[in-house]
């Protein structure tokens, strides 16, 4: 709701108040409670008095005072208390890059309500058939592969028709772990990813679910 309705809604229509009442006293009590505001780069802060209603900007409207004190607490997910799942993901006919993406944010846990991005809190995913990956318009031969050993002279270049053909796994990883936070968390979230050449996998014993993902 717009800061100039709510304003023309209190002050001229009291049931209109008084569903704004209902409606915050149903939801309890909260020290500050944050309204997005149609049109406006800045959101709209009401703060709550022990019976008055302060909106930024000096406008003051009287409410019912709440008798329970209710909290609104940030939830933050804990490490020991998360479930993960087994996900299992056909690569066959897959875009890199659209592939890379995806399952980068199952390994962050950025599909699950839950998502912290200090804590890992993604599930592990098992992608099968990486030879069969595909790169669009002229990648495989304008798409390079850089190594450098750390001596003079010790650039290696690899085109990405010669990566896939000879190794698939590591360029399937590659592009996954470079959509990961860097550090220890990054580098934990990428234990969690198995990238197997062919149609089978080593984790059978986990039961993993298929998933599809966005071609």
């Amino acid at each position: 709701m717009m800061k100039e309705k709510a304003d023309i809604c209190a002050k001229y229509c009291k049931k209109c108040e008084e569903n704004l009442k209902k409606c915050l006293t149903n939801r309890g009590k909260f020290s500050i409670i944050i309204v997005a505001s149609i049109g406006s780069a800045s959101p709209g802060y009401y703060c709550y008095a022990p019976n008055v209603l302060t909106i930024t900007g000096g406008k003051k409207y009287l409410v019912d005072r709440f008798k329970e004190e209710i909290h609104l607490n940030t939830f933050m997910a804990n490490a020991q208390n998360i479930e993960r799942k087994w996900y299992v993901v056909d690569a066959d006919g897959m875009v890199l890059g659209r592939l890379a993406s995806q399952v980068a944010n199952i390994l962050r846990g950025k599909n699950k309500p839950i998502y912290t991005p200090h804590v890992d809190t993604g599930d592990h995913v098992i992608i099968i058939n990486a030879s069969k990956i595909v790169l669009t318009g002229k990648k495989l031969d304008q798409k390079i592969y850089y190594h450098h050993s750390g001596y003079v002279g010790g650039l290696k270049e690899t085109k990405y028709r010669k990566l896939i053909a000879e190794k698939p796994e590591f360029a399937v990883r590659h592009a996954i772990v470079g959509m990961l936070p860097k550090g220890p968390l990054g580098r934990q979230m990428a234990t969690k990813l198995r990238v197997y050449a062919g149609p089978e996998h080593e984790q059978a014993a986990q039961k993993p679910e298929k998933l599809e993902l966005i071609k």
